[in-house]
């Protein structure tokens, strides 16, 4: 009888870390569901939000030359090309979303393809880094790799 207490003790505190760890990953996940929301709804404001103060951008390309190359955009540039935007223009779906955590820095892997007016545009992967504040989760940057090839 103490054993099968022991067992179920145990057992009781590993379902408790897993959903402890599913609920972090759910507060993880809901500034880069905003961010897509917002990008979907051409809503800057809904985009900012899920942003921390003094988040980058970048992207990973090759350049005229074909070297890997990194580019980083500042998000006040991407915040106005969103409002400018129809509602329904901006349309990036993830297939996935990786979520990493330790502490108050998560990590969130997002294989992606965006349409533009419906239209394929590109693929890639967005590399999320997300900091816990008083207020909840931010993106504190995105990197990522566009492509329009092995998009299937």
């Amino acid at each position: 009888m103490k054993k099968i207490f022991q067992l179920l003790s145990i057992a009781l505190l590993l379902s408790s870390a897993a959903l402890a760890q599913k609920t972090e990953d759910a507060l993880v996940k809901a500034p880069i569901q905003q961010l897509f929301e917002g990008m979907k709804k051409s809503d800057s404001t809904l985009v900012r939000q899920s942003l921390a103060a003094g988040a980058r951008l970048e992207s990973v390309s090759k350049n005229k030359s074909g070297e890997v190359a990194v580019r980083s955009d500042t998000f006040e540039g991407f915040l106005k090309s969103i409002g400018k935007a129809t509602p329904g223009d901006l349309d990036e779906r993830l297939s996935a979303i990786d979520i990493r955590i330790d502490g108050d820095m998560a990590t969130a892997w997002t294989p992606y393809k965006f349409y533009y007016k419906g239209n394929f545009s590109h693929c890639g992967v967005n590399a999320f880094q997300l900091i816990k504040t008083a207020t909840g989760w931010k993106i504190w940057s995105i990197i990522d790799t566009r492509r329009k090839e092995g998009c299937e």
